[in-house]
């Protein structure tokens, strides 16, 4: 049984069908948060940054979330591979020898975020002419603004009894923040499905945004300042923006999205509502996803996730999250064959 699948949206499917699988047909791609996860799927990662996508002239909007945003931020460097391995490299070599507080956390991801920028210290990133980046992390309010635990567990526990009811009261709580290079063909510009506000990326906050879009609330410490932001508590950009749920129709060219499973969660608040699927906004989507057959062959038969760190040693977290990097070369091997044999119509399904 395959590896990878290859989901598209109607207009994708129709174009697909048409032109067959180029790299020139997409001008947009999205990166999910997920913590560890995307280390299931890093071959294929490194397939779209170091082949795929490996002679592109025309703009590629990318859009990233928490550990999303840091492997985009791979992407956009001068040398994305390099990037992605110093990327792995440090996030697999975390540990922990007690029970770490948030300030703990926060500070061993401020080293994994200085060792993927590089020398070049994310001025790569934002001055690339190519790879437009666009980073998103949630600034809280109410409650959820203050520093006190109590009232954060009250903030958060209010953030999802209202968001029981409409995923349109998260603005109540969190304001979303996109730090871009405000590109005025961006198709990320224009987001109103929820309260956003846009800052320009810069290499003097492009680490202070790496490390508060993966700031998860109570895990990490939130980043309370952000050169050219307003102050306030930023944290995760997966809060409001999980698995993404956004109006992409009006862009110009398709949505490609590396994802961890066919199912998209839109925010955070809606991992435990099954009903809360985005459907709608993927119309001109190419979704890659690992199949069932795929995950059920990975080390204990799952995507690494944060649990991991409570239920392995270092040593047993770290030779398994590196096994699973190793396994995911095959979505990379399939994604290559289909483009080496032009069989993408035989591969494609309806999202």
């Amino acid at each position: 049984m395959p590896a990878l699948r290859f989901l598209a949206g109607p207009t994708a499917y129709k174009q697909i069908a048409d032109n067959g699988l180029k790299p020139e047909l997409f001008s947009q791609l999205l990166a999910a948060s997920g913590g560890p996860k995307w280390i299931g799927i890093a071959g294929l990662d490194k397939y779209l940054f170091g082949e795929f996508f490996k002679q592109r002239k025309a703009p590629l909007h990318t859009l990233g979330a928490s550990s999303g945003a840091w492997r985009l931020a791979c992407l956009a460097q001068d040398n994305p591979l390099a990037a992605y391995s110093r990327l792995e490299e440090l996030y697999i070599g975390q540990k922990y020898d007690v029970k770490p507080t948030s300030f703990d956390v926060s500070e061993q991801v401020k080293v994994i975020i200085r060792g993927l920028l590089g020398d070049a210290v994310g001025k790569d990133i934002v001055e690339n002419q190519t790879i437009k980046s666009h980073f998103l992390a949630c600034r809280g309010k109410h409650l959820n603004r203050l520093s006190s635990r109590l009232a954060l567990s009250l903030g958060l526990a209010t953030t999802a009894a209202s968001n029981l009811i409409s995923r349109q009261t998260l603005g109540m709580h969190f304001e979303r923040f996109l730090f871009s290079s405000n590109d005025e063909a961006s198709p990320f510009n224009a987001l109103s499905d929820l309260p956003s506000k846009q800052v320009m990326l810069s290499v003097d906050n492009i680490a202070q945004v790496l490390l508060a879009t993966g700031s998860i609330p109570w895990v990490l410490a939130p980043v309370t300042e952000i050169t050219g932001a307003p102050k306030g508590h930023y944290y995760d950009g997966g809060i409001t923006d999980y698995h993404f749920d956004l109006p992409l129709s009006h862009a110009k060219g398709l949505t490609i999205y590396p994802h961890f499973y066919p199912k998209i969660t839109p925010g955070w608040f809606d991992k435990s509502l099954p009903w809360r699927q985005a459907r709608h906004n993927y119309a001109n989507a190419l979704i890659l996803t690992p199949s069932e057959e795929y995950l059920s062959s990975l080390p204990y038969g799952k995507l690494p996730d944060r649990s991991d760190f409570k239920h392995f040693s270092s040593d047993e977290r770290m030779a398994y999250w590196y096994k699973a990097i190793s396994m995911s070369e095959v979505l990379a091997d399939e994604f290559a064959d289909v483009m080496a044999k032009g069989s993408i119509m035989q591969h494609l399904e309806h999202f």
